[in-house]
């Protein structure tokens, strides 16, 4: 649900009720409604409780003070934060403090991220490390980095797993902990960690037999994974990284990290919708991919497109595909990554054809339907499938 994400996400933090109703497209009284039938809260209730439990979260893994967690879990004051901690769990939260025998150096913030295992993070990093945004990204061993700016808001995150507590590790530079809740968030979109593995690879059968923990790789950035997709049209993915690489550098914002292959913010929608074709067409990139890398953007600075959670997955793709050089294809690997539609096929591709030995797109969606809801996770095995077949 829409909802359930935007408010997990911290939308309540910075907007009323009324205003998450009013881009989800619904009135503020139905989203209260719907709430209440369905898991028996109110959307204000619903974000308290994210708020405390990634407090507690906090209070139990760090040695953040007090005032950093409370802020850091998205309370405007301290004294609400232990009022409401009080409320809910009958004891102040410096009480479970003190029971925290182990906290972590105070100069750094990890965090837990808890998925249901089998989880193939091998397969994860591989599907990034192909299609990184040079100096934005950085794969490093087992190691998942990259740097950030909300709002006002930048620095960096590092992630590894611990396969032991399936949990993935989460260390965030402190410039971050008041958008906390908004990282962790993009976090598990972008690593698909809301995924049931056990439940989708018995559906599919023997086409999830060698790989039950494969996930589907998500976007932390919307914007970013869209622009990073249509450079990769029509060229191999190598090509399409070097392009991504000389976008950031030449409009993605320079920032200082500990990390030396970390040094620009991803380029925005507003910088890039003020470009011209002719500045992107002198980085490489063909004028049909420029002007569809501009309407893009123009569309997402104008707020006629959101790439974030699709209220509507048939309208968000309808609409995708008015704009320049968006095709099939695209809206559905769109679909897959940016909004995380468990049922996006994109049945067209040349690889998901040779995994399923027809040069048909047609006879490709017939064999597929066996694997509805579940069929973007078929399509990240029949591309895996290429691999242990190369």
């Amino acid at each position: 649900m829409a909802a359930l994400k935007q408010i997990e996400a911290g939308s309540l933090r910075d907007e009323s009720v009324s205003d998450l109703a009013s881009r989800l497209g619904v009135s503020d009284r139905h989203l209260r409604r719907v709430l209440l039938a369905n898991i028996g809260v109110t959307p204000i209730q619903l974000a308290q409780t994210y708020k405390l439990l990634l407090a507690k979260q906090l209070l139990t893994d760090t040695a953040l003070p007090i005032i950093d967690v409370a802020f850091a879990s998205g309370f405007s004051s301290v004294r609400r934060f232990n009022a409401l901690f009080r409320q809910r769990y009958k004891f102040a939260p410096k009480s479970l403090r003190q029971k925290n025998r182990h906290p972590r150096d105070v100069s750094s913030c990890v965090c837990r991220l808890l998925y249901r295992p089998p989880f193939d993070w091998a397969s994860l990093l591989a599907f990034f490390c192909r299609r990184i945004f040079v100096g934005v990204e950085q794969i490093s061993g087992e190691l998942y980095r990259r740097t950030v700016r909300i709002g006002a808001h930048q620095g960096w995150v590092s992630v590894e797993n611990d396969p032991a507590r399936s949990a993935l590790l989460v260390e965030v530079s402190n410039s971050l902990l008041p958008v906390l809740t908004q990282i962790l968030a993009r976090l598990r979109r972008l690593f698909d960690l809301e995924a049931t593995p056990q439940q989708i690879a018995t559906h599919l059968g023997a086409l999830a037999e060698n790989h039950p923990g494969l996930r589907i790789p998500g976007a932390f950035d919307g914007f970013e994974m869209a622009v990073r997709a249509i450079l990769g049209q029509q060229i191999s993915v190598k090509a399409a990284t070097t392009l991504a690489g000389r976008l950031a550098n030449q409009f993605g914002r320079s920032i200082v990290t500990p990390f030396p292959e970390l040094t620009h913010l991803t380029p925005t929608a507003p910088v890039i919708a003020a470009a011209t074709v002719d500045e992107l067409t002198r980085l490489g990139i063909t004028r049909s991919r420029a002007r569809s890398i501009l309407g893009i953007a123009q569309a997402v600075a104008s707020g006629s497109i959101a790439l974030d959670v699709a209220v509507s997955i048939d309208q968000v793709l309808a609409r995708l595909k008015e704009l320049p050089g968006i095709g099939d294809w695209t809206v559905h690997y769109f679909a897959m990554r940016v909004f995380g539609w468990p049922d996006a096929f994109p049945h067209s591709d040349l690889g998901i054809l040779k995994a399923l030995k027809t040069k048909n797109p047609r006879q490709a969606l017939a064999l597929a339907e066996s694997w509805r809801p579940w069929r973007a996770y078929a399509a990240m095995h029949l591309w895996k499938s290429l691999e242990n077949n190369s």
